[in-house]
């Protein structure tokens, strides 16, 4: 067993436990942490993502921390401490990883709950590693080096793509599960895409994503029974964890629905885009400023070339992240951006203006961010666009999940009455 090293009360994460621990991983983004995992794994890192999807989970976070803090922190830390306690005398060997924003949201507090929570339930030895975009703290054992920061960029953009094309293929496929088997296929080759040696793939991560679109683009569908869109938006968490969300893609698919959910690397852009706005506004370093915007425009660059590749096969491809945030002018400040801030209310308007007025937001007991930008909002969207049909799904300890599919089928309901509506309008 690795010596245990603290530095500020803190458990470090050693270059002696990067030989021998397992990482464990929260499933936060069923199409993207897959791949994240694929990531640390070819850089050396023995991680496992955890994929149990049980919101019973909640119970055991709910043992050991809080009952007032927020859902997403209680998801996570129930399922981070059931999977250290079904991995019996083996616990000794386990590190724990969180993304944490440093930003005024709680979930920024996330990794001191956390190990609050693993003391109180007997396991002070296990190491939570903080993945930040910042130097918030540091391991000696785990480091985001060029080439992973670079693979965690392709895997965050394969997710969204990934994301993307299963989102606009699987409700209209003629043959079952076509999609689903897909998907498991180019999962596995990703695991080997992964492993190499290269610093930058530009090409290479361009050749794959235009074969996987190829690829569900030859998978046939049946698109003459229209069906609604509806958009997901939300907290990070619930918007994205079909843990946090009680499975909300798959319920909306069985109503009848396609799903429309926005892309993750929008919010990792905008959290870029904060700092960059508040160092302009209130004073700061304006090389960091300089290097923020240089990585917006580097991010983009990739993405634009995603984009037109989507467009080029008659996929819904979105819009840049310029356009996006062009859309609250006059409707909430760029100032917003505790949590999802102003980009929670973008991105509804997005998808508004994309055929997709009908409109989950997701929200979490306890988020005062989302509640403002999201639920908040709605009275002014519905002033501006009349025709949005949003309907907010509180997810709390102790929301009843029938409740939950009422309100969710109230508004599929509204949604295939207005589609039918519009199909009468523009036939007559």
């Amino acid at each position: 067993m690795a010596d245990l090293v603290f530095q500020d009360n803190r458990l470090l994460f050693t270059e002696e436990m990067r030989k021998e621990y397992t990482i464990l991983v929260p499933q936060m983004a069923p199409y993207h942490f897959e791949y994240f995992v694929d990531a640390f794994t070819s850089e050396g890192y023995n991680a496992e993502l955890l994929k149990t999807t049980d919101y019973e989970l909640i119970h055991e976070g709910m043992k050991y921390s809080h009952n007032d803090i927020c859902v997403p922190a209680m998801l996570v830390i129930g399922q981070f401490i059931d999977a250290i306690k079904k991995k019996g005398i083996e616990a000794h060997k386990v590190a724990l990883i969180i993304t944490q924003t440093g930003g005024g949201c709680r979930a920024s507090n996330y990794i001191a709950l956390l190990r609050k929570a693993l003391e109180k339930a007997g396991y002070p030895y296990v190491p939570v590693i903080s993945l930040n975009a910042g130097s918030l703290e540091k391991n000696p054992g785990f480091k985001i080096t060029p080439r992973l920061l670079h693979k965690l960029h392709d895997a965050m953009l394969f997710g969204d793509l990934m994301m993307t094309l299963v989102n606009q293929t699987r409700p209209y496929e003629v043959q079952k599960n076509s999609t689903n088997q897909l998907m498991i296929e180019i999962n596995q080759e990703l695991r080997t895409y992964f492993q190499h040696k290269s610093l930058f793939t530009w090409g290479r991560h361009k050749k794959k994503s235009k074969e996987i679109i190829n690829r569900f683009k030859n998978i046939p569908v049946n698109k003459e029974t229209l069906k609604p869109k509806v958009g997901i938006v939300g907290e990070i968490y619930v918007k994205y964890s079909p843990l946090g969300n009680n499975h909300l893609e798959e319920t909306l698919e069985k109503e009848g629905c396609e799903v429309v959910t926005p892309p993750l690397y929008d919010f990792f852009i905008y959290s870029f885009d904060s700092r960059a706005y508040d160092i302009k506004r209130y004073g700061g370093p304006k090389k960091e400023r300089l290097a923020l915007k240089m990585a917006i425009w580097y991010i983009e660059v990739r993405r634009q070339k995603i984009r037109k590749m989507l467009k080029d096969h008659a996929f819904e491809s979105g819009i840049p992240y310029k356009t996006i945030r062009s859309l609250v002018e006059g409707i909430i400040d760029l100032g917003t951006h505790i949590g999802e801030g102003w980009l929670l209310t973008a991105e509804m308007i997005d998808l508004i203006h994309h055929g997709a007025p009908n409109i989950v937001c997701t929200q979490p007991f306890g988020c005062l961010p989302n509640h403002i930008a999201g639920k908040g909002m709605f009275k002014k969207l519905k002033k501006h666009y009349p025709e949005s049909n949003i309907v907010a799904i509180d997810y709390d300890t102790s929301a009843s999940k029938v409740n939950q599919l009422n309100r969710i089928n109230l508004m599929v309901s509204n949604a295939f009455r207005q589609l039918e509506e519009k199909n009468h309008d523009s036939k007559v």
